[in-house]
């Protein structure tokens, strides 16, 4: 009997990195066909099926630039889901109007939702209305706004690399407020409350991962009763979701600038959270900012 398909669907806005999200998977082992027509997807599994090929793991591009490609993935994405051989991920990625601006103006490529010689803002506008239906259907939504190719690539192998059957990976993720809130947030955690250690002269060019900032922070009784108060209201809703069937969860948390407290916090419940057996990652979104 043939083991289980992993098959990983990357979608999502123009100028995401979807094309660099491919060749990623390609190179951890998936084998990958970008722009395979949406109608075709079951037909091709039901060739690795009927194959010999000891091919596991798949990864598939589609865009817009597939003219069905709205109106068919839904319906093909649900009956896959349906299938006791195939384990469909649905991956979209996007980022903010200004950063895809900038890496359309920086390869100088028209946008391809925008109207000949229209603007790359109006295409983009056009592109994420059109994506939303897919966008509420994905399994993963990820802002690939502050990436850089080497963290888009560490974020992939995180998204594929599959833990035990039944376990959920919680991410956690620092942020900034003056950034914006994170677009794949499931939970959003504000921890301005806490005293701000870009404040004390000999703390503010450090960040939260220096151990003095995390001293500073971390000796504050209300940044225990704080922490104490998050793990408890995780300790109820983790399993719940993971019940729900829930993959992957990504909690937020944000401090003013994403340098310091946010830091900390994520570190700190990275070992509480993994010490009562949780899948756990981190990234700090905005540290370099």
């Amino acid at each position: 009997m043939k083991e289980r398909l992993q098959l990983v669907v990357v979608t999502g806005l123009s100028g995401s990195g979807k094309s660099t999200a491919i060749h990623v998977l390609e190179d951890v082992g998936f084998y990958c066909i970008d722009n395979l027509p949406v109608a075709l997807i079951p037909r091709f599994v039901e060739l690795w099926e009927s194959s010999q090929e000891e091919v596991r793991r798949v990864a598939l591009g589609v865009d817009l630039r597939e003219r069905r490609f709205l109106a068919e993935a839904p319906r093909v994405f649900d009956e896959l889901r349906r299938s006791p051989d195939v384990a469909l991920e649905v991956i979209y990625l996007e980022a903010s109007d200004d950063v895809l601006v900038r890496r359309f103006s920086e390869t100088r490529r028209p946008h391809p939702a925008a109207a000949e010689g229209g603007a790359v803002a109006d295409g983009i506008r056009r592109e994420r209305e059109k994506l939303r239906p897919l966008r509420e259907i994905a399994d993963r939504v990820v802002d690939t706004s502050a990436f850089t190719v080497h963290e888009l690539r560490a974020a992939l192998r995180e998204l594929v690399e599959r833990p035990e059957p039944g376990t959920m990976t919680v991410t956690l993720l620092s942020f900034g407020y003056k950034y914006g809130l994170p677009s794949d947030a499931d939970l959003a955690l504000d921890c301005r409350f806490l005293p701000n250690p870009f404040f004390v002269e000999e703390l503010r060019a450090k960040t939260g991962a220096d151990p003095a900032v995390a001293e500073y922070v971390l000796r504050r009784a209300e940044t225990e009763e704080f922490l104490t108060k998050v793990v408890d209201l995780l300790d109820y809703v983790l399993p719940r979701y993971q019940r729900e069937g829930k993959s992957y969860l990504t909690i937020a948390l944000g401090c003013t600038g994403g340098r310091h407290r946010s830091i900390v916090l994520a570190e700190e419940l990275r070992g509480r959270l993994a010490a009562r057996g949780h899948r756990v990652v981190v990234r700090h979104r905005d540290v370099e900012r």
